[in-house]
C-alpha cells in the first residue's frame, strides 16, 4: 500500500484504536483465581496497522497468543493478497481467461463468502469491480473516468464469471482482464482466524484489529465488555456513538477514507457495482456480527444497498446488526443495538 493511502488509513482508525489502548493498558485481570496478564502489540499487516491484545495467564502465554495471532495473519496474507505476485489470488488474476487455479481451502472459503454476501446484498458487494476500482483510482487520480472508460470495464466485473468448484478446489475467471480483490472482507476473516489462533496459543481474551475491522472475545477486567468508538463520517477525530463488544466482530465502510472533491461533489471509493460510480446513499456503515467475515463484507454491501434495503437486509439476520448514518448525516440503528450505543 502506498505510503500516502496508509497514512489516511493510519489518521482514520486512531480513534479507534487509542480508544481500545486505553482500556487495556495496565489491566490485570482474575478469571480463575490466578493473575492474568495483558500484552498489546502492533505490526504492519495486510497493508495495514494490526493491533492485537492477548489477555491470558501469564505474560510468555498471552506473548505467545498475540504472536501466534500474527503469524496467522501473515499467513493468509501469503494466500490473499494481490500485492503479493506469488500469492494465491494473484495467481487466479494472472490467469484470467486461461485456466482454473488450485486454492487452499482458505481462500476458498474467503471467495465463497464474498460470492454469499454479493447475492444477499443484491450485487452491492462485488470482489470483480478491481478494474472499475483501477479506473478511478481515487487517491491518486483525482480524476473522473469517462463513462466509455467505464462502460469498457462493465463486462469485467460480472459476477457470475467467477466460477468456484468447492470439489476441485479450483477459482476461475472466465475473461481475460478479470480481477477479484478480498480486501473488502478478507481482513475480517484473518481477524476470524487469528482470534482463533490465540485461543488455541491460551488467550483467554483479546482484540484483533485490522484498521477498521475488529473481533473481540472474553472480557475485561471486572467483567467489562470492549469498549470500541466508532468515527464521525463528517467530524475527523471525534466518535459519533461507542458501543461495547463481547465475542463479536465490527467493521466499518465510510465515504470519508479515500476521497477527493470536485464541483463539491464527493468521490470516494466504495464503488455501486451497477452503476460504476461512486455509491451516494450513506456517509458510513457499521456492522457489528458474530464473525468478521461477515461484518467486513456486509458494511459495503450495505453501504451500496442503502439505508432502506439494508436495514431490511440487517433486521432479517440473526447475530447482525447496524450503525447507517445516510447522505444527510441521519443516523440508523437496527433494533438490536438501540439499547447498546452510547453517545460520547
Amino acid at each position: 500500500m502506498h505510503s500516502n493511502l496508509f497514512n489516511q488509513f493510519f489518521r482514520i482508525q486512531t480513534c479507534l484504536l487509542t480508544l481500545l489502548c486505553c482500556v487495556f493498558a495496565g489491566c490485570v485481570w482474575v478469571p480463575t483465581g490466578h493473575e492474568s496478564a495483558v500484552v498489546t502489540r502492533a505490526q504492519m499487516q495486510m497493508g495495514t496497522v494490526v493491533k492485537i491484545t492477548a489477555v491470558a495467564r501469564s505474560e510468555s502465554i498471552a506473548q505467545g497468543a498475540a504472536t501466534a495471532g500474527f503469524a496467522e495473519i501473515h499467513r493468509l496474507e501469503e494466500l490473499l493478497s494481490t500485492w503479493i505476485p506469488t500469492s494465491e489470488l494473484s495467481r487466479v488474476n494472472t490467469s484470467a481467461g486461461v485456466m482454473p487455479v488450485s486454492v487452499s481451502p482458505e481462500t476458498m472459503t474467503v471467495v465463497q463468502g464474498a460470492i454469499q454476501v454479493a447475492e444477499m446484498t443484491n450485487g452491492g458487494f462485488n470482489i470483480a469491480i478491481g478494474p472499475v476500482v483501477d479506473a478511478w483510482n481515487v487517491i491518486e487520480n483525482r480524476r473522473i473516468p469517462t463513462e466509455s472508460k467505464l462502460e469498457d470495464l462493465r463486462s469485467l466485473v460480472n459476477l457470475n464469471a467467477v466460477h468456484t468448484d468447492a470439489q476441485k478446489q479450483t477459482i476461475y475467471l472466465e475473461k481475460t482482464g478479470m480481477r477479484i480483490d478480498v480486501g473488502g472482507i478478507g481482513k475480517g476473516y484473518a481477524a476470524d482466524q487469528a482470534v482463533m489462533a490465540m485461543k488455541k496459543a491460551g488467550a483467554v481474551a483479546g482484540v484483533v484489529a485490522l484498521s477498521g475491522d475488529i473481533k473481540t472475545f472474553g472480557r475485561l477486567p471486572g467483567g467489562r465488555k470492549f469498549p470500541v468508538g466508532i468515527q464521525h463520517p463528517r467530524k475527523e477525530g471525534e466518535v459519533l456513538v461507542f458501543i461495547d463488544l463481547e465475542d463479536e466482530a465490527i467493521s466499518t465502510a465510510g465515504d470519508y477514507e479515500r476521497f477527493f472533491e470536485r464541483d463539491g461533489v464527493r468521490y470516494h471509493h466504495i464503488l455501486d457495482p451497477r452503476t460504476l460510480q461512486p455509491a451516494r446513499s450513506c456517509q458510513s456503515v457499521t456492522v457489528v456480527a458474530r464473525e468478521g467475515i461477515w461484518a467486513d463484507g456486509f458494511d459495503t454491501g450495505i453501504f451500496v444497498m442503502g439505508v432502506e434495503l439494508g436495514m431490511q437486509l440487517v433486521e432479517a439476520l440473526p447475530d447482525v446488526e447496524a450503525i447507517i448514518v445516510d447522505h444527510e448525516g441521519v443516523v440508523h440503528v437496527s433494533s438490536g443495538l438501540r439499547d447498546r450505543i452510547r453517545k460520547p
